[in-house]
């Protein structure tokens, strides 16, 4: 064949893939949640919504499109980036360059070492010590963490979810006593939600029923103790990562929160006492607008479910609070840099969503942890949103749309669907122990796999318009060396043998007697006890589990030494 005729033959599929691309048009016509969306709507498709009683204006019940009437304009979302990994060390160093870059508070992450509730010179923990957050095996380690932070200045979220939460709570409010702070006055977040940890750390660590008890220690201590702590940040975000849909988002993390309430009210607490200060943990992923209709509708049923259901009367116990991480799942490590735009839609939905906090995915997650050049790309799209463009300028811009609204009670009434037949159970902690949930996860995760194969969902670049394997990550890639989880190890077994052993063992005899108390004992003065005599995460909670009869060791390995 001669080269005129090669180039005229590639020429012509050249042509043809251009007439292709220009004709081309969207072939799922859904919401990711599966909702048919039509050409056009129209006024009847929000005919006989009531405005005041079902949308009503922001600050005012149901809060359908914002719990502040000025949202925004009062002041801005709370904007986050997650520090953690390595040593305490490191990531203080991580803090103050996010500091120094212009966020407005400080989000830690643990590694799963942590999150599973062992030291990092248990067996286990091998490979994974500072992998994927900051190791705090003791006291020692949170104090070096927050070493030069203002506590009495600065809102944290401690993102330690998992059963081990009441352990890392105590871990901060002890260093802010030692420093001589009132805790009256921390403000922050403690995520707090160990059952969905169930599903993301691991079933062995987050026994159902130690882990609500221990939840309801941490609301019943800040409602007694902490009047601007928020005591949960229930995480709806991390159950939506594992591929269910919007509804299932919004029924999941809802029923879950009520499981913490119930048993609550059960302790003795008035849900006005406590309420106002529940937040959730939201995702927000690539569908803009079902994203946008999905917040809005969680905090429309949020409002009557603590109104109608739990007899709420304070407005402020009404009001759904809530932060969003943009969606790390939507995040792909073929041409990196694509994710800086995922990011950004996915910020801009939460945005127009009326979050109150708001976490950024760094475009290299999918690779590595964040460096901080990603890092700094990931705050500066914030602060783009709500320096640039507009949209903080007045509350729930895209409200009043007929597609919105329309979208926006769709939502709920799915989710209000689920919510029944998880009540119908017994509640999100029966269906829980009957693995329902764990069906409904897998059901999900296959489901988006088979429509992610068969490109009835495109992925630029990983099912359409790919490129060859790239060789480097752009800006590089953040390693952790491999001799700070040997330094790590090194300090927990110094740490171990130098302090004083005598003091160690009371304070744990102590921790057991309260804990086998029972289930109205809050246990949280008691391990604050234990970490002043730097009794380190492992033994803490491991005798707990103890005194619930379980083992100490989650995995079954290590012994108590007491």
């Amino acid at each position: 064949m001669s080269d005129s005729v090669k180039v005229q033959k590639r020429e012509g599929r050249e042509i043809d893939g251009l007439m292709d691309a220009y004709f081309e048009k969207p072939n799922r016509l859904t919401t990711w949640s599966g909702f048919p969306v039509k050409d056009i709507y129209t006024p009847a498709d929000v005919a006989g919504i009531d405005y005041e009683g079902k949308i009503a204006n922001a600050g005012e019940y149901p809060f359908t499109r914002g719990i502040h009437s000025n949202m925004y304009r009062g002041r801005y979302w709370t904007m986050r980036e997650a520090g953690g990994y390595a040593r305490a060390a490191d990531t203080n160093k991580r803090l103050r360059f996010l500091a120094d870059e212009g966020v407005s508070g400080f989000s830690i992450f643990r590694d799963l070492p942590t999150v599973w509730g062992i030291d990092a010179d248990h067996p286990m923990a091998e490979g994974e010590v500072g992998v994927s957050g900051v190791n705090l095996t003791s006291l020692k380690d949170m104090e070096e963490l927050l070493d030069g932070i203002p506590l009495d200045k600065v809102s944290v979220a401690l993102l330690c979810a998992s059963s081990l939460a009441a352990v890392i709570f105590s871990q901060y409010i002890t260093v802010a006593e030692k420093r001589g702070i009132d805790i009256a006055k921390l403000r922050g977040t403690i995520a707090n939600d160990p059952l969905h940890s169930r599903y993301c750390y691991g079933k062995p660590s987050n026994p159902i029923d130690l882990s609500v008890k221990l939840a309801v220690d941490i609301i019943e201590f800040c409602t007694k103790h902490m009047p601007f702590w928020n005591t949960n940040s229930v995480n709806a975000y991390d159950m939506r990562e594992t591929g269910i849909n919007a509804p299932e988002e919004i029924a999941f993390g809802f029923e879950i929160a009520m499981e913490y309430i119930r048993k609550a009210i059960e302790r003795g607490l008035d849900v006005d006492d406590f309420a106002g200060r529940i937040s959730f943990y939201f995702s927000a992923g690539m569908d803009f607008l079902e994203e946008i209709a999905k917040l809005r509708a969680a905090r429309r049923l949020w409002a009557k479910i603590m109104k109608e259901r739990f007899g709420a009367k304070k407005p402020g116990s009404w009001k759904f609070r809530f932060g969003v991480h943009t969606a790390g799942s939507s995040l792909v490590p073929q041409q990196p840099l694509n994710n800086i735009i995922r990011i950004t839609v996915e910020a801009l939905a939460a945005v127009l969503g009326g979050v109150q906090s708001l976490h950024c995915c760094s475009y290299d997650e999918p690779i590595a942890l964040p460096s901080e050049e990603s890092q700094r790309i990931a705050l500066r799209t914030q602060q783009i949103l709500a320096y640039e463009t507009g949209v903080a300028n007045t509350a729930d811009p895209l409200g009043g749309s007929y597609f919105i609204e329309n979208l926006t009670n769709k939502l709920e009434e799915e989710a209000v669907k689920i919510i029944k037949e998880i009540d119908e159970i017994g509640g999100m902690a029966e269906a829980m122990r009957k693995e329902w949930v764990d069906q409904k996860i897998d059901q999900a995760a296959l489901q988006l796999q088979k429509e992610i194969e068969n490109k009835e969902r495109v992925i630029v670049g990983v099912n359409a318009f790919t490129t060859a394997p790239e060789d480097k990550t752009p800006g590089g890639v953040h390693r952790i060396p491999p001799e700070t989880e040997r330094e790590q190890i090194a300090n927990v077994k110094s740490l171990k043998d130098t302090r004083n052993r005598k003091k160690v063992k009371e304070t744990i005899k102590r921790l057991r007697e309260k804990a086998q108390m029972g289930e109205g004992e809050n246990l949280i003065p008691s391990i604050i006890e234990a970490l002043k005599a730097y009794a380190t995460i492992g033994e803490i909670q491991g005798t707990i589990r103890e005194a619930y009869g379980l083992s100490y060791d989650p995995f079954g390995i290590m012994k108590s030494p007491y």
